[in-house]
């Protein structure tokens, strides 16, 4: 299978995924705000890895509710999506806007002092 074609795929999943996530019933999954930010399928559509981020909740609690959501997931994306074979999901968590926003605070906290400040002070 092309690379390109396998982009697209993902692309579309995402989409689907995002969408399906909102009629997901379980409190764990409905309640922390769970959203996809990547997907990645093998290219024998056997496997997908699915990379979340939630605003609330327990981390744990949120995995374990996508986990039990799978079958339910599957069975969404293999009705609105026409491929082959409908993959099984992995979730893994994705820490990139934690870690965004970590770096954030890191570059805010520092303070700059301009070295010929304090040159100034001591001769005047």
């Amino acid at each position: 299978m092309a690379n390109y074609r396998r982009g697209r795929i993902n692309d579309e999943m995402q989409k689907e995924l995002a969408q399906i996530l909102r009629e997901v019933k379980d409190p764990r999954v409905s309640e922390a705000f769970v959203s996809i930010t990547g997907v990645d399928v093998t290219p024998d559509l056997k496997y997908a890895k699915v990379y979340y981020s939630a605003l609330r909740g327990e981390k744990k609690e949120v995995y374990l509710g996508l986990k039990s959501s799978a079958g339910f997931i599957r069975r969404m994306v293999a009705q609105r999506m026409n491929l082959r074979a409908t993959p099984e999901f992995t979730f893994v968590e994705d820490t990139s806007i934690a870690n965004g926003a970590h770096i954030a605070t890191l570059l805010n906290s520092i303070t700059i002092t301009d070295p010929d400040e304090g040159e100034g002070e001591d001769n005047g």
